[in-house]
């Protein structure tokens, strides 16, 4: 006997993508269905006004554990007591994990840490420096405490984001292997959130992390745990959500190829491309929609970005706002009570595997070429990334890319000049490099420092 939900179905006669089709075709009265409905991407991905289930054949599947996200605090490590302090505070708030970030190994770790809950509670050391001493620090603690403890150690990344290497490429990957060893949840972080940040458009963004992770995979024997992959997440919501998918089966598919067994753990963070300084609060409401497509993506750990973090030193304002907008979405929103939220949604499943097919086959090009590292020392990657910053910034510039508040509807009675705390644009430091750095760059710093000039 057919259960109602059937019988319900058996009432209506299937309707194919083609009869849809038409159908619109008549409504738009002579209209030009392409030219009308059909939109393209800086992917070169086109977007159709619906999807059907007829014309999705051999579509790739992933997992995502949505309801298993974790809010991760971010705490910049100046001052030990005070980051002690906050730390405690923030998991006392809601947060899950906490990120230190390090710019030298000249703390005590044991002051650090003291008294911070180990249960239930993952902590991030995000290294400035390559120091195998004090790498070694925290992975003895990690072990006598049972903690789970990720070292965020990216040689690649500190290459790509200050044109030199921590000491050479030798030095590097030499500390790297004996890092690799170690008694920690993850040693190895790819810092794809530079090229988010940067203006790449979401094929390169996969490709290039992808060719990131395949120099590890090519010069470190035998990782033996999770790789963490960090990602800067923008404001196109849907894709966003696809990229993420797409990220994690592309993954998948290159770690078996060296019999690693283990699934990325991926950390998600609101991008500031699009974030201004005029009119700040908008931009609590872009790293609300980012978060959201970190947490349909699939993202294991996110940290959101202050609304104010352009131009504010750290604060208990800014860091409670960003960190209550997860909780909000965590425990009102119940987006801890769902898996998989994204599957058979065919917009979604369309454009993961045409993001997917298209890094895929960059990657490939990459490969042929030389690999990553070749190709950022010949400037490639970087003039790439350029040319597709550059037609964003264009888009931007004409007023067909919006950011509220800044390129349209702008308040001309908003000043800023003196609640600047930190410089928020670009800083040009003129030294010697290995190779041209990739450079992170907001959308709107031109315009914003032509207000600034401009007020009295």
């Amino acid at each position: 006997m057919r259960d109602n939900k059937n019988q319900l179905f058996n009432e209506f006669e299937a309707v194919s993508s083609k009869e849809w089709k038409q159908k619109i075709q008549f409504e738009l009265k002579g209209a030009d269905y392409n030219d009308t409905l059909v939109w393209e991407s800086l992917e070169g991905i086109k977007v159709k006004p619906f999807y059907h289930q007829d014309e999705l054949e051999n579509i790739l599947s992933t997992k995502t554990n949505v309801s298993n996200f974790k809010i991760l605090q971010d705490i910049f490590v100046f001052d030990v007591e005070k980051s002690n302090k906050k730390a405690k505070n923030s998991i006392e708030r809601g947060a899950e994990s906490i990120r230190f970030t390090l710019e030298n190994e000249n703390i005590s770790l044991h002051d650090l840490m003291n008294n911070l809950p180990i249960e239930n509670i993952s902590y991030f050391f995000n290294l400035k420096f390559h120091s195998l001493d004090f790498i070694q620090k925290v992975a003895d603690f990690s072990k006598e405490k049972n903690a789970t403890v990720f070292l965020q150690t990216d040689p690649i990344g500190q290459l790509v984001k200050d044109g030199n290497w921590f000491k050479n490429l030798d030095q590097d990957f030499e500390i790297l292997n004996k890092i690799n060893v170690l008694n920690v949840a993850s040693s190895i972080t790819i810092q794809a959130n530079t090229y988010q940040n940067a203006g790449a458009n979401m094929t390169q963004q996969l490709a290039y992390t992808l060719a990131h992770v395949n120099e590890y995979f090519n010069r470190i024997t035998a990782i033996k745990k999770p790789i963490v992959i960090e990602v800067a997440i923008g404001t196109n919501y849907f894709f966003e959500i696809a990229k993420l998918r797409a990220l994690r089966i592309l993954f998948n598919t290159l770690a078996a190829e060296y019999n690693h067994n283990f699934d990325c753990h991926i950390v998600a963070t609101p991008t500031k491309r699009n974030k201004t300084l005029y009119d700040y609060n908008v931009n609590m409401l872009r790293t609300t929609t980012e978060c959201m497509s970190a947490i349909l993506g699939g993202a294991n750990t996110i940290s959101n970005l202050p609304y104010d973090a352009l131009y504010h030193k750290t604060n208990e304002f800014g860091d409670r706002i960003s960190r209550n907008q997860l909780l909000v979405l965590k425990n009102e929103s119940y987006f801890d009570k769902v898996d998989n939220p994204a599957d058979g949604a065919y917009y979604i499943e369309s454009l993961t595997n045409q993001l997917a097919e298209k890094a895929l086959d960059l990657l490939k090009k990459i490969e042929s070429k030389g690999g990553f590292i070749t190709l950022l020392i010949e400037g490639t990657i970087q003039r790439k990334i350029n040319e597709s910053a550059q037609k964003e910034q264009e888009l931007f510039d004409s007023g067909k890319e919006v950011l509220l508040g800044t390129n349209k509807y702008p308040n001309k009675n908003d000043k800023m000049k003196h609640d600047l705390e930190l410089f928020p644009f670009v800083k040009t430091n003129p030294r010697k490099t290995l190779i041209t750095p990739i450079i992170e760059k907001r959308l709107a710093e031109k315009l914003e420092q032509e207000r600034l000039s401009q007020e009295e």
